[in-house]
């Protein structure tokens, strides 16, 4: 990244000089297992397991399970239940693509697949992202069933 400054007098030069600059952010996260290291304290995910981490657990929040956010969330479990047609399987996928660009800047989405499988009461979601600032693509599969 190249930017055009003007130097301070502080700096030695008046003029305008261009200054290169590179910027690579971590993506760190705490792992949502909790698990502790030796040490007592508990373990991070970071970059690529990060970003995947906070998609599954945005795509399986609930609408209203968030205070004060009450479209925070994929909302998929609420869709198991509905007629089995393309308008859920576009439902959900829109939904997802909504909540992912709204509220995880951290990934850009490349592709989207979602399976409904009306006779197991279940919904397969594979998504296909790029983290920013790096050029890792990861795939991620989710199904997401009833309980009983």
């Amino acid at each position: 990244m190249a930017t055009t400054r003007v130097l301070s007098r502080e700096d030695g030069n008046l003029s305008t000089s261009t200054l290169i600059t590179s910027r690579n952010k971590l993506f760190k996260d705490i792992d949502l297992t909790f698990t502790a290291k030796p040490n007592g304290e508990i373990y991070t995910k970071r970059d690529a397991a990060a970003v995947k981490q906070a998609i599954k657990t945005l795509i399986q929040t609930n609408h209203y399970e968030k205070p004060f956010q009450p479209f925070f969330g994929g909302d998929i479990r609420s869709q198991l239940f509905e007629l089995a047609d393309e308008t859920t399987e576009s439902d959900i996928r829109d939904n997802i693509i909504y909540n992912i660009e709204t509220y995880e800047p951290r990934a850009q989405i490349i592709d989207i697949l979602v399976n409904y499988k009306p006779d197991q009461n279940s919904v397969d979601v594979t998504i296909e992202f790029q983290v920013v600032n790096s050029d890792e693509i990861v795939t991620f599969t989710t199904v997401l069933s009833r309980l009983r």
